[in-house]
């Protein structure tokens, strides 16, 4: 099944997305949905290193704000919506897809989780969203939609996910307590829970490609989402048609979650 020639309900709507790495990344499938229903979109790039494969992406999708963003570097995120605020004027939509933990907490349990380590994974994972959501609220001048990037590792325990499992729950609770402290600006904030992918952050985990086989299995509809799926969920998220929905953990997995 394909989706073709949606209708433009977000044209004139203004969204940030911060995260894509390539051309399977998440963040590219929501930059990409946007885009398709008419949304104007702003792209970031982690650093040089990244730049080359993330810019023809954003040439692709007629880009109007390409510029570096790198969270833990002071004064970048302060840039960046220092640009949005002077090219824009405005923002109605944020996605937050950005993760990272030392490789050996990625690897290793728990238990062996170092206290910096731990403090690195939150303050990129899960600070830089609230940080973020503060420089975002004010150019929300008519409302918005903010979302964050979870896995269902953060609800139940998937062998493997080791750190980021207290992580991203964290994660998911800071949506929650935004919503509701954006919610009188009618500012909505979702958390979205996709099912494995194929992505160069999944890659760094042990046996995914058994977690991917796994689910794919698992999964009612009997086959494994893509990162347009993920893409126009968000991207329905954000129109008046979700208009009293907010604080959500959605999942988009084609109902792997459900199943025990």
């Amino acid at each position: 099944m394909s989706i073709e020639n949606p209708r433009p309900i977000l044209a004139g709507k203004k969204a940030l997305v911060v995260g894509i790495a390539n051309g399977d990344s998440i963040a590219y499938g929501c930059a990409k949905a946007f885009r398709a229903v008419g949304a104007d979109v702003a792209i970031t790039y982690l650093n040089e290193k990244a730049k080359p494969h993330v810019e023809p992406l954003a040439r692709e999708l007629e880009a109007s704000i390409f510029a570096p963003l790198d969270v833990a570097k002071p004064g970048e995120l302060e840039a960046l919506f220092a640009r949005i605020e002077k090219e824009w004027g405005q923002l109605d939509i944020m996605v937050h897809s950005i993760a990272s933990a030392k490789k050996e907490d990625i690897k290793g349990g728990l238990l062996n989780c170092s206290a910096d380590g731990f403090a690195l994974a939150m303050d990129i994972s899960v600070h830089s969203f609230i940080r973020m959501a503060k420089l975002a609220a004010p150019l929300m001048k008519d409302g918005g939609t903010m979302f964050a990037m979870t896995y269902h590792g953060a609800m139940k325990v998937e062998p493997n996910y080791n750190v980021m499992g207290p992580v991203k729950a964290a994660l998911e609770a800071a949506c929650r307590y935004l919503a509701y402290e954006l919610g009188p600006q009618h500012i909505r904030v979702h958390a979205i829970s996709p099912g494995p992918l194929k992505t160069r952050a999944a890659s760094g985990l042990k046996d995914f490609d058994l977690m991917l086989n796994k689910a794919g299995k698992r999964a009612p509809v009997g086959e494994l989402v893509d990162i347009m799926d993920v893409g126009f969920t968000c991207a329905y998220l954000a129109t008046p048609y979700a208009r009293r929905l907010t604080g959500e953990t959605m999942y988009v997995d084609g109902g792997v979650n459900i199943m025990a």
